[in-house]
């Protein structure tokens, strides 16, 4: 029989749909806040805004100041069919890695018009995604046509500045780091004002996010997602590092960079680079020392890294307890902070 944690099917749970958010909670930072302490168990019931509580003076926050672009768009296959097409990955102000639907139909040589531009297909990669190159610059058509694409769970119209962290700002993801979107301008002033030291990364979140695993945990791969790390914030997590202090991740986002960045005998190596990286149980740690993250789909890798972190029982005896308690679910659902 399998350690707990090691099977797909361990990390299902029973989830009514009225419980996963539609809207976020307003003000931003009056979402509900679960406390783990990590490897033991749900500690308190909070609000977001009582973050202060459960940190300490000299715990670094690390956050993914990433935005979200307009990167759903529509557009005419030569012939009249209606094609949709995901922005996921910019090779160059032309030239656009993307999902697209109807996918079948579109294989390379195929031309596609979205507004003023036209679109030709010129290569498929091993993950289904079409390389779009584009008559001229994409930015002015996403900024004029493209929608804010937001997750299959979410029903009904969002804010665009919602779905956006209050200190969004390297444009480039296809979905929000929805740990941050609980900040407040107020709030961060009040974590700085108590010694709390704070630092910032990039990492363009991709739609690979909202993928379930399926089949065998171990035969699961990641899409490939960029990152950057700048030097001051590599010189702040290795500060921290060195002096013993906590260096906690504001989502699952800056979990995967800081981990994919690190070197042994280096620590977090500053730059931009590429991950695939996928944490799930059991995994050594070497950066994170405490999370702020929301509450996850069943069999997705973001559990999967929540329950390496937290310890798996712990992690699932949350969630029960979330459910139990009618948390909210999801990206505008409520949060939880492990440390």
């Amino acid at each position: 029989m399998s350690e707990p944690g090691r099977r797909i099917e361990d990390y299902d749970y029973p989830l009514p749909e009225e419980r996963i958010a539609q809207e976020g909670a307003s003000p931003r930072d009056h979402s509900r806040l679960m406390v783990v302490e990590r490897g033991r168990g749900v500690r308190a019931h909070a609000r977001f805004f009582e973050l202060p509580r459960f940190l300490r003076a000299g715990d670094l926050l690390v956050f993914n100041e990433t935005k979200v672009i307009p990167a759903r768009i529509f557009g005419v296959k030569e012939g009249g069919a209606r094609v949709e097409a995901l922005l996921v990955r910019e090779e160059a102000p032309e030239r656009w890695w993307a999902m697209v639907r109807p996918g079948r139909r579109l294989r390379p040589g195929a031309r596609v018009r979205f507004g003023e531009l036209a679109a030709e297909v010129a290569a498929v990669d091993d993950e289904g995604l079409r390389l779009l190159v584009f008559s001229g610059p994409v930015r002015p058509l996403l900024e004029r046509l493209g929608r804010t694409p937001l997750p299959p769970y979410i029903h009904r119209p969002v804010d665009p500045e919602r779905y956006q962290t209050v200190y969004a700002r390297r444009e480039g993801s296809v979905a929000a780091p929805t740990a941050g979107l609980h900040f407040t301008p107020r709030l961060l002033e009040e974590l700085a004002a108590m010694g709390v030291e704070q630092a910032r990364v990039v990492l363009h979140v991709g739609p690979g996010t909202f993928q379930p695993v399926k089949g065998a945990i171990e035969e699961h791969r990641m899409h490939a997602e960029r990152y950057e790390v700048p030097a001051e914030a590599a010189a702040r997590v290795n500060r921290a590092l060195a002096e013993g202090r906590r260096v906690v991740a504001v989502g699952t986002t800056v979990v995967r960079t800081l981990e994919a960045a690190f070197a042994p005998g280096e620590g977090v190596r500053p730059g931009a680079g590429e991950t695939r990286l996928f944490i799930r149980p059991p995994y050594r740690f070497q950066v994170v020392g405490g999370l702020v993250t929301n509450f996850h789909l069943p069999r997705s890798t973001l559990l999967m890294l929540v329950a390496a972190f937290a310890g798996y029982e712990v992690t699932m005896a949350a969630y029960r307890e979330a459910l139990a308690r009618d948390y909210r679910f999801f990206s505008l659902g409520d949060a939880m902070v492990i440390v």
